[in-house]
């Protein structure tokens, strides 16, 4: 059965002090229309500048997800985000007063309840999926012991294993099997910190919002009484801290045995929300963080866009799944012919970072009639033309409308040519994006032939409308 966006019926407001700043916010939801998605808004700046829920936007992640677009930020967004991904709202504005929002008791409920009040109401038109069709992954178990993947499912589900080495927490599992469970069984769960951190974020000036009653502190280390006594007045804290009994400071009761791991699923539910749209995918992590949530949507996104340009160019009849485009896709992108197009096939291609494409060699090219007679050798020129062309790909499959575009080069730094192609060699070109801005960008490309470098070099280009050039 189909479902329909959704967003609230009437506007809601909570307020508080940030966790990291200690200022006091007010928040405010309200209804957006159809497809608007979710924006938050910074009222008391000048221009009430609007900031999207997207991860084209985060710009931080060090302590929490910070997103941000043109010098506003809005810092420490995940617990809201979870609330609104939880409770599968589609369109929404998220008004604020200050660059943080409330952070309440240190979970998702303070937002929870005053969505639920403001009552969730269906729009007249579908809700968009972004289905999983293929296994895509985040890993980074050698350096942090984290991994993440995301495996075909018809609903979105989460299994989650955390496993921060100490023995209060220990080793600690759960699994969402759908979003039903959200508000019950994972909106309650509240962040945690180790005793051995909070003295030292306070001191660098953050965590000034925090407090024993938006956090669950975990005993990590020893303390004695004139340590504990500093403690409480760091954080102006009016009644005794106790290391306790249960490896809890203060003994605070735990919501669940495992609310470590179900808060860490929190975290990742707000963080996959700015995928922009909800996602039909079996998630499985293993110890994750905002860090590695981040790069997994990232990494969602980057497939999610491959799969689009293959459909847009690809043909119908093609079989080999090796290949990306044949000469036929290439030609939908590109603007060459022959007997200039100097590349045959593209057979990797990771959209806005990197391409792979093939130029087979033959004795019947037409430069080979003079470059040189009874000793035929590839110009060099045409070698760096072919890479550019294949680097052309990477540009142009970006673009909504390829065909009126074009690629013009720019530059050439560094190229450097350090064995003859000669014909019956294929050369393997494979370029890198360095940087890029807006049109223009920097790529590193080299040629391979039989494994060998034959060829390098530095592009500059740039992507122009190819009507207004022409005109």
């Amino acid at each position: 059965m189909t479902k329909q966006q959704q967003t609230i019926e009437r506007d809601a407001s909570c307020s508080g002090i940030g966790l990291h700043t200690g200022e006091t916010t007010r928040l405010t939801f309200k209804p957006a229309p159809i497809n608007a998605g979710v924006r938050f808004v910074r009222t008391d700046l000048p221009g009430r500048p609007e900031i999207p829920a997207d991860v084209e936007h985060v710009v931080d992640i060090s302590r929490g997800t910070n997103l941000g677009l043109n010098g506003a930020e809005v810092r420490t967004v995940e617990h809201v985000l979870a609330a609104i991904a939880g409770l599968e709202i589609d369109n929404l504005v998220v008004e604020l007063d200050g660059i943080e929002p409330p952070v309440g008791d240190g979970s998702a409920l303070p937002f929870v309840k005053p969505l639920l009040d403001a009552g969730i109401v269906e729009q007249n038109s579908p809700k968009d999926y972004l289905t999983v069709e293929e296994v895509v992954s985040y890993d980074d178990m050698k350096s942090r012991g984290v991994e993440l993947l995301v495996l075909p499912s018809d609903d979105f589900k989460i299994t989650f294993m955390s496993d921060p080495k100490n023995p209060t927490v220990g080793t600690q599992y759960t699994t969402m099997f759908s979003l039903n469970e959200f508000v019950k069984e994972y909106a309650p769960a509240r962040t945690s910190s180790f005793l051995s951190e909070i003295e030292m974020l306070r001191e660098r000036g953050l965590i000034k919002g925090g407090t024993l009653d938006n956090a669950v502190v975990i005993v990590d280390k020893k303390m004695d009484e004139e340590e504990l006594e500093h403690l409480r007045k760091l954080f102006d804290i009016s009644e005794p801290i106790r290391l306790g009994t249960t490896g809890v400071l203060n003994d605070t009761p735990l919501r669940f045995p495992n609310e470590f791991c179900r808060h860490k699923v929190l975290d990742l539910i707000g963080d996959l929300f700015l995928l922009g749209m909800p996602i039909k995918g079996h998630v499985m992590g293993a110890s994750s963080g905002h860090a590695a949530n981040i790069e997994l949507v990232k990494n969602i996104r980057k497939a999610v866009r491959k799969k689009q340009i293959l459909s847009k160019y690809q043909g119908k009849g093609t079989k080999d799944k090796k290949l990306v485009f044949d000469v036929r896709a290439i030609q939908n992108i590109m603007p060459h012919r022959y007997p200039f197009l100097l590349m045959d096939r593209i057979i990797e291609l990771v959209p806005g970072e990197r391409v792979v494409g093939l130029k087979n060699v033959t004795i019947n090219e037409q430069f080979f009639n003079g470059h040189f007679p009874g000793q035929p050798v590839m110009p060099g020129v045409l070698q760096i033309e072919a890479m550019a062309q294949v680097g052309g790909i990477l540009l142009l499959n970006a673009e909504d409308d390829p065909q009126s575009k074009l690629v013009y080069f720019m530059g050439i730094d560094n190229a450097r040519f350090r064995k003859p192609v000669v014909p019956g060699d294929q050369i393997r070109f494979e370029l890198q994006m360095i940087r890029k801005r807006r049109t223009m960008c920097k790529m590193q490309g080299k040629a391979y032939v039989d494994g060998d470098l034959v060829a390098e070099a530095e592009l500059m280009a740039m992507v122009v409308d190819r009507e207004s050039e022409e005109g």
